[in-house]
Parts: structure tokens; sequence; C-alpha cells
């Protein structure tokens, strides 16, 4: 008991903490230790005094310093890097603000989680991470009952505990990926949490107290803005991450994967050389995704290879990964787009699709066959996709005589369209562009112009809507 007297002098705490703390230790004077309440109590006033009340970490305002740590760890980013600075820059003029509650929306393995570490490497502030995928209690945020046998405080508080800093930067991983069930809504939970007007005033059931969570540099992560509680996206400012372009891996696999592997395989001594040709060979026939884990995965299958060569002969000091080496360790390409290596023949149009790992071209056929004017659409495709044909084959009928067709060759003739490829399921509008060409292309025996392609929605009056997403389509 003296030991937690002596602790909590000089204790910046405010006055409600200050006076459950002496009432605490006026509880501890007139209990005898083997008691059970004794041993609760004194869990409670440890916390109460290991807590950083108003303790801050100092914050570093040199915005030109925060970029340059920024554009070492992550390549690309800037709209992040910008809002981050656009921070910092704010925190140094006034001194003092509430702070802002980031959320990076993003598809798997373009760096969401790591970019939350160098930003607080950036400023100056403690790092903590919290996973919230699976989590469905809601005691898991603010806490248990003190009462309880094995109660404890909330992951929030805990963590300042641990960190020791009222303003650390705080991810809260996977958000997206929150449970409920009868032992409550978490995601309920964030709301006060996450609202920069209420947070300044966080209860903890374990703590008792309100706990000021204002100076907390909050930043969120998810996979997909659908699956986040509509109020509780509300209290987020959402910045959208785009998966990486073939120039973007390449780059970031020679600044960042490489010398990774390099060291953690043992070859820091060897010089390696490897180039932008193979380097895009790994990317594009290799891995089929908008971050860079399979890459990193493939670059270290070459790597132990290497590592093995270098094992077995002492005297090699030089390693030159050719595209025969990368086939040689990697096997025959996975992923081939050269489905039409030379001219599209009539009927064969390229469109433009976005997936969940990233850009993708998709090759949509048409051939034209005697019978009774049928439309047959195969492939694995969506409701959306069905009406996109079925609005560009009404396009065409109606305008028969502008495309210079016999209004019988609808009559007379089925029309058969397929997108390859039909154990992958494919919806979306953006498609109907390219199925009015593919269409117009089998009808009057026209190539469409190789190495051409399109997205876009269309309407009956043959209108190609404004597009978007155009990076997350290559």
């Amino acid at each position: 008991m003296r030991d937690l007297q002596k602790r909590a002098e000089g204790k910046k705490w405010s006055e409600a903490a200050a006076e459950m703390f002496q009432k605490g230790i006026e509880k501890l004077e007139r209990m005898h230790p083997s008691t059970p309440d004794y041993s609760t109590i004194y869990n409670h006033l440890d916390l109460l005094i290991d807590l950083p009340w108003n303790e801050y970490t100092q914050d570093v305002y040199d915005i030109r310093k925060a970029r340059k740590v920024l554009d070492n760890d992550h390549y690309g980013m800037d709209k992040i890097k910008d809002r981050i600075l656009e921070y910092l820059a704010v925190l140094k003029l006034k001194g003092d603000m509430k702070s802002p509650i980031l959320c990076f929306i993003g598809p798997p393995g373009i760096g969401k989680t790591s970019l939350g570490k160098s930003i607080a490497n950036a400023i100056g502030r403690k790092y903590v991470r919290f996973s919230l995928g699976g989590l469905h209690d809601e005691s898991e945020l603010r806490g248990h009952r003190k009462t309880y046998i094995g109660a404890m405080p909330g992951r929030i508080i805990q963590s300042l505990r641990k960190v020791k800093s009222s303003n650390p930067v705080f991810i809260l991983d996977e958000m997206d990926k929150l449970g409920r069930d009868f032992r409550g809504d978490p995601s309920s939970a964030l709301l006060e949490i996450l609202d920069p007007e209420q947070n300044h005033t966080f209860y903890d059931n374990y703590l008792e107290l309100e706990y000021d969570l204002s100076k907390v540099l909050f930043i969120a992560t998810a996979n997909s803005l659908n699956e986040i509680q509509p109020a509780l996206r509300d209290r987020l400012e959402i910045i959208n991450l785009n998966g990486y372009a073939v120039e973007e891996k390449t780059e970031i696999a020679k600044k960042h994967l490489l010398p990774k592997q390099k060291e953690a395989h043992g070859l820091d001594k060897y010089s390696i050389k490897l180039n932008n040709a193979v380097l895009v060979k790994l990317i594009q026939e290799y891995t089929r995704e908008s971050g860079v884990r399979e890459l990193e995965r493939q670059l270290a299958s070459i790597m132990r290879n290497l590592a093995m060569k270098a094992a077995m002969d002492d005297e090699v000091q030089h390693f030159d990964v050719t595209e025969d080496l990368v086939e040689e360790v990697l096997g025959k390409p996975k992923y081939t787009n050269d489905l039409y290596t030379k001219s599209n023949p009539p009927g064969v149009a390229i469109g433009l699709a976005w997936t969940y790992v990233g850009g993708e071209i998709l090759f949509i056929e048409s051939t034209i066959s005697p019978g009774k004017g049928g439309l047959t659409l195969t492939g694995n495709l969506g409701n959306v996709m069905k009406e996109s044909a079925t609005t560009a084959l009404a396009f065409i009928q109606s305008h028969c005589k502008e495309l210079q067709l016999e209004p019988s060759i609808f009559e007379k003739n089925n029309i058969h369209i397929h997108v390859p490829e039909g154990a992958v399921p494919k919806d979306g509008p953006s498609a109907g562009i390219t199925m009015l060409t593919t269409m117009l292309s089998v009808l009057t025996g026209k190539k469409v112009k190789p190495f051409l392609a399109m997205t876009g929605e269309i309407t009956l009056r043959g209108q190609v809507l404004p597009v978007g997403g155009i990076k997350e389509k290559f």
C-alpha cells in the first residue's frame, strides 16, 4: 500500500482519478490482505497509477523529415502522405487539435497496416496495433465490471497502459471483419471510441472513470467499406487505397522486397542482378493480386534457389537472375492474357475489368449462327452484365440503317456471347460498350483494332456513361 502511495506521487491525473485513488487507499487500510476484495481494489489502483494520465510524447513537426520517412517506407500513396502532412502542419500552427479518425480502405497486401507504423515513426509517436478481426465481445473494448472474477480493462485502456502515452498512433486493423453475438456488438461500442465529439470522455467499465482519447490518432483499416456499420462509417474519414500498377510493383520490388529477401536468406554479401524485364515477367505471369504479398513469396522462392547455389559453391559472389532462371525455379507461367496473340478475329473485343485482385483485361467473344434470333450468354455472368448485353443488342437492332445492317439478320440468326474463364464470376455495367462492339464486329465481319481495350456503361440511346476506376482496371 505504501508502494502504491509512493508511485502515485506527482501523477498528473484528473481530480476524479485522484479522488478515486484516495478512496481506494482508505478502503485498503480498513481491509485485511487475505480478504477477496483486497486484491480487486489493489489491482484497480495499480491500473490507475500505470495509466498515462495527461502524459504525451512530443510530436515531431519537421514536415520535410516526415515526408522523407513516409517516402522511404512506402512507394506511392501520395494522397495518404499528404493527409498526414496536413495534419502535422495544423498541429504545428495550432499546437493542439482533435485527432482525425482515418480509415484506409483497400485490397489485401498493399501496406495499410505497415503505413500506420510509418506514420508513427514520422511524427515521433508510440505505435499500437489492435486487430478487430473476429472480435465479437463488447467487453474486449469497454472492459468488464471489476467485481467479476478475471475482470480486465478493455483493450484500448490496456494498450495505453502498455505504451505509457495518451497520444499514440492506434491501428484498428480489419474493421470490416468485426463479429456480433449475444455478448454484444463491438461495432456499436466503437461508436464512442471513434467519435471525436465523444471520445474525450470514454468510459471503461473496469476503470469506472472517464478517460480522454481525443489525442489518440486512430487509424482503421478494412478491405471493404460495405461491411462497416453505417453509423460507424459516418465517423470515419475514408481514404481509398488503390492496387499497385505494374510499374509501381516493379519499384517496390527493387527498393523494398528484394533487399528484404536478400537479408532474410543470408545473401547480403552477394551481388544479385535482377532487371526490370524479369520483374515484369514475375508480376504479370506469376502473380495476380493488387498488393505485393504473392510477388514477395515468388521472390523468396528465387532467393532460396540462389542460397542453395551459394552454399554449394563458395567461390560464387554474383548471381544474374534471368527469365530462364525464373521459369526453372517457378515453373511455367501461371497466368497469361495472350488469348489472341496477333490480331483479334471478327467478333472478339477486349474490355477492362476490376477484380478483387486488381485490374484485368477481359476478352469478350461473339459468334453468329443460323437460328430464330435468340441471344445466348455464357461465362458465369451476373445479372447486370446480362442486361448490358440485352441493351447493346436492342441498340443495334434499333439503328440498323445507320449501321448498314439488314433487319432480317436478327430474325434468321442466333447470337452467342461468351466471356472466357467461365469459372470466374463476372458482373458490372462497364462491359456494355465492349459487348456492343463485339456484336457489331461479328455482324459486320469487321475486326476490332488490336491492343484496344474498352470500358464503359451504355444506355439504350447509345450514350457511354462516364467511367471511373481506370487505374484500378489496369
